[in-house]
């Protein structure tokens, strides 16, 4: 079930928040897990006891790590909880890419390939991972103290808004918010929740789902049929595609929590708008890179390891292992790769040249993130190194894809709320709208805009066939 969904919008929802609204103070986390394990087992039932049994065996390993006091016992069970959630994590998601290229060698060695059955990847199992490995992590190094019951920690993980594709949000920042959101659920955050959702909703349906059937139509394209204008158009088509999906659905995910009282954190900045690869990632996925850098980059040692050398290798291998999180294939790698090599010559040289540029080195940025939406989109090296040729060396347009009015209106859309914010009207204007307290007067505006919008929004799911999330697939 996707939130872009007549069934999640008109069924789900208000029956969800007509039972949520109606319990008892007491019970209102209940009706929260209820919903979430019945959201969960509409989209993928076969998957939903994985969940729920990788949980149990979680918090009473971490509950007798946290009561035990012997430093090699703690380090052991920290080592099965980290091996159980790392190796299904693996299991389901690198398997097949590991078989599969493991048989390649053996094709070229004239060796038997292996025989195995291809397995079908459970929703949201990378971002439902990393939260519960922040859990076992935070107790372990003595940032807070484990949940005393099941259900509180079985809430933290499978809470429907931020199961399947996020914001990643560490245990540290929610815990805390499990008994105490029903004191935020007022009625200005109820409405402004409200708001946030269909101001997701209209992102992901009007701008992500016509400007991405446009670069699907145009990557589906056979080389011989793909010109250098259409290639840079389709690359385009998927850099605002992506963004438009993730921010809506993060929109519809910050604004669903708001409704409940419950605070997520920002997974989006105006990415676009970022004067260097470095400042792109305090941007984009903004939840991702936090995980990042406390689990995984200063582990490694971070900006205190004695060697500049070292250093840009730790950067690098993170952002490959962050390529590698987002999907087993080797585009990923390589688009992880790839990021990883400007933050270090950003590093190195070319961020003080950006600096002395100031905004204007929007114009660098946004080019290279644009390229490197190529890897993350074909997936397949030596197809996207095609691509990128189609784009980079001069070929004429067949009229394979033709450029209609819907998309030309949908993509200057895109490119203004985009960048609207390198002015000072456009930060004014955001901080109004996501930041400020309402006024009675903005508040009719803003639910008035808001049903206007939720009617197009919802004319426009029922006539289309094209309504992919693309982080579900993460």
């Amino acid at each position: 079930m996707v939130f872009s969904s007549i069934s999640f919008i008109f069924y789900f929802l208000p029956l969800f928040f007509l039972v949520y609204y109606l319990a008892d103070k007491r019970f209102k986390n209940i009706v929260i897990l209820a919903g979430s394990i019945l959201f969960y087992s509409f989209g993928a039932p076969r998957f939903i006891f994985v969940i729920l049994g990788t949980t149990v065996v979680d918090f009473y390993v971490v509950r007798y790590m946290s009561a035990m006091s012997s430093k090699a016992g703690r380090k052991a069970l920290l080592c099965i909880s980290l091996s159980i959630n790392l190796g299904l994590l693996f299991y389901f998601k690198y398997s097949n890419f590991f078989v599969d290229n493991v048989n390649t060698v053996f094709q070229h060695m004239g060796v038997k390939t292996l025989s195995w059955t291809k397995l079908v990847l459970p929703i949201g199992i990378s971002f439902y991972t990393f939260e519960t490995l922040t859990y076992v992590v935070d107790v372990y190094r003595g940032v807070h103290k484990p949940l005393k019951n099941f259900w509180d920690y079985q809430l933290y993980i499978i809470l429907f808004p931020k199961l399947i594709a996020g914001p990643i949000i560490r245990y540290h920042d929610f815990a805390g918010q499990i008994y105490d959101h029903t004191e935020y659920e007022t009625q200005e955050n109820k409405l402004r929740g409200l708001y946030r959702f269909f101001l997701g909703l209209g992102k992901k349906v009007m701008i992500a789902n016509v400007l991405g059937a446009s670069a699907d139509a145009i990557f589906n394209l056979p080389n011989d049929q793909l010109g250098t204008t259409t290639a840079w158009m389709g690359a385009l088509s998927y850099t605002f595609q992506i963004y438009f999906d993730f921010s809506g659905y993060s929109d519809m995910v910050i604004g669903l929590g708001q409704m409940m009282g419950f605070r997520f954190p920002e997974n989006f900045n105006n990415p676009y708008t970022s004067v260097s690869i470095t400042d792109f990632w305090r941007r984009w996925h903004i939840t991702l890179g936090t995980w990042m850098r406390n689990y995984l980059y200063i582990p490694l040692g971070g900006n205190r390891v004695n060697s500049k050398w070292r250093l840009y290798f730790n950067l690098w291998l993170v952002f490959l292992a962050s390529g590698l999180w987002h999907g087993a294939a080797w585009g990923f790698i390589i688009w992880g790769a790839y990021h990883g090599f400007f933050l270090v010559i950003e590093r190195l040289f070319l961020g003080k040249w950006l600096a002395r540029m100031g905004r204007v080195a929007v114009i660098y940025t946004f080019p290279v993130v644009m390229v490197g939406w190529v890897f993350f989109r074909v997936e397949y090296f030596h197809a996207s190194l095609g691509y990128l040729h189609r784009m980079f060396m001069w070929y004429k347009d067949t009229g394979a894809w033709h450029m209609d009015r819907e998309y030309l209106s949908m993509l200057m859309l895109a490119v203004f709320f985009s960048f609207f914010t390198l002015s000072a009207w456009g930060r004014k204007v955001q901080q109004r709208i996501f930041f400020t307290d309402y006024s009675m007067k903005l508040h009719i505006v803003m639910a008035t805009a808001m049903l206007l919008l939720l009617v197009i929004c919802a004319g426009r799911i029922t006539v289309s066939t094209f309504n992919p999330f693309i982080y579900f697939r993460f």
